[in-house]
């Protein structure tokens, strides 16, 4: 009788610490979106290069209908803070951020053409992205960081020859 109940409770744990069926991803891999900022926001989970890749897939499809300025997804919030106040101290006049620091261009022909990734913390990298604008060749790094424990975003942009883009808000605000 008692072996009866050890073997009984045994195959009961045993079934109970059978590890549970993989679910299926409730959201596609950015990949499978078409260019465009959904693609954008689900791969901000995926990965820094997934996330990189797909903000450059946006810009070359056209960004339709980005966020008023200060208030997109894919900057981090110092960033954000400081284009918003970039766009509200200049009123009327042109702001200094009047082009897109993604791609470093008004409008044209954006092509990836590599992202090279370089940890620089424990959730923080550095993405090196050669692409070009119509035909043009061009080199930014990315500062980017996993803002809230979960989503990637961007903190800064350098452009060789330049100050980073923060320095630059904070001296148009300053």
């Amino acid at each position: 009788m008692r072996r009866v109940l050890i073997l009984g409770l045994a195959a009961v744990l045993a079934a109970c610490s059978q590890p549970e069926p993989a679910k299926a991803p409730t959201e596609p891999p950015a990949a499978a979106l078409p260019p465009g900022r959904p693609a954008v926001y689900q791969a901000q989970t995926e990965g820094p290069e997934p996330f990189v890749r797909a903000v450059y897939d946006m810009v070359a499809a056209g960004d339709a209908e980005p966020p008023p300025p200060g208030r997109d997804p894919i900057y981090d919030r110092t960033l954000n803070a400081l284009i918003g106040e970039d766009f509200r101290k200049a009123g009327n006049e042109v702001p200094t951020l009047n082009y897109n620091p993604i791609c470093d261009c008004q409008d044209g022909a954006v092509a990836l053409r590599t992202v090279t990734l370089t940890a620089t913390g424990e959730s923080t990298f550095d993405a090196v992205v050669a692409f070009t604008v119509e035909g043009e060749p061009k080199t930014h790094t990315l500062k980017l960081e996993k803002e809230g424990g979960r989503f990637w975003k961007i903190a800064d942009i350098l452009v060789p020859g330049r100050q980073p883009l923060t320095g630059q808000l904070r001296a148009a605000i300053s």
